[in-house]
């Protein structure tokens, strides 16, 4: 007699069950609530973000927030790898870095946006605000893997003289790689959501986060689910082609023949 396939609770299967289930349960509270202006059930947000895909000013607004996220990510990734090369070389270096950030993991970002409104334009708020709290994730990261490269690799490469290039493609890189995409999983979700909240408490107009304060202030909560649905999308999106390009570029810095 053939056995039944076991249910597996983390398949793709189950995954789409709880998907389904969370919309049924937000469908539920919409309807047990019934008032628009404080929930809106997910068809309602649903149609308002296939109205807002039709919109030329979604689609500027969209355009203006990701890229300023996304340059505040990647200049904190190019950062952070360079500190974190300092600090492995120099402890001094690493002493020095150390107050900064502490100080950056432990003041509240709002805090850190309602300062930065005294030095900066709202329009450049999302790109400072994206840099500073992530780079204390991927400095972290990444001075973990460097001090994670085999030592007995790198006491050969010594003896035998092989080039510094060499050396980080084949020794440091690999040994990087998973730091930095774990890293870079974490800090993509934390930057998209200090850029658009410093966007929502500058005001920054034609941003998504402007879209959000104006949501807000005139109560459309469709809107608000909405342009909420659209960057839980652009994020994930954003993530998986960063963390493919991370991919390919580490493994052909490593396969690269010298």
């Amino acid at each position: 007699m053939a056995r039944k396939p076991k249910f597996n609770p983390t398949g793709r299967a189950a995954k789409l069950f709880a998907a389904l289930l969370a919309l049924c349960v937000w469908q539920l509270a919409a309807v047990l609530i019934g008032n628009r202006l404080l929930l809106v059930g997910p068809i309602q947000a649903a149609k308002r973000l296939l109205e807002l895909l039709g919109e030329k000013t979604a689609w500027q607004a969209l355009g203006f927030t990701f890229s300023r996220i996304s340059l505040g990510f990647l200049l904190a990734f190019l950062t952070a790898l360079v500190l974190a090369a300092l600090s492995a070389r120099f402890p001094l270096a690493e002493t020095l870095l150390r107050p900064y950030i502490l100080a950056i993991q432990t003041v509240p970002v709002a805090s850190f946006i309602v300062i930065a409104l005294l030095w900066l334009s709202s329009r450049r708020l999302s790109v400072f605000i994206s840099f500073l709290m992530v780079l204390p994730v991927l400095y972290a990261n990444a001075l973990q893997g460097i001090r994670s490269a085999d030592r007995q690799l790198l006491e050969m490469a010594k003896v035998f003289r092989v080039p510094p290039a060499r050396q980080l493609r084949c020794i440091y890189f690999p040994a990087l790689h998973p730091y930095l995409r774990s890293a870079s999983h974490v800090a993509l979700g934390l930057c998209w959501k200090a850029g658009v909240a410093a966007e929502v408490i500058g005001v920054t107009g034609r941003s998504v986060g402007g879209m959000l304060y104006d949501a807000k202030v005139y109560l459309e909560i469709s809107d608000l689910f909405a342009w909420t649905a659209l960057l839980v999308a652009v994020s994930l999106l954003f993530e998986k082609l960063f963390l493919k390009l991370l991919d390919t570029l580490l493994t052909l810095a490593v396969t690269k023949e010298g």
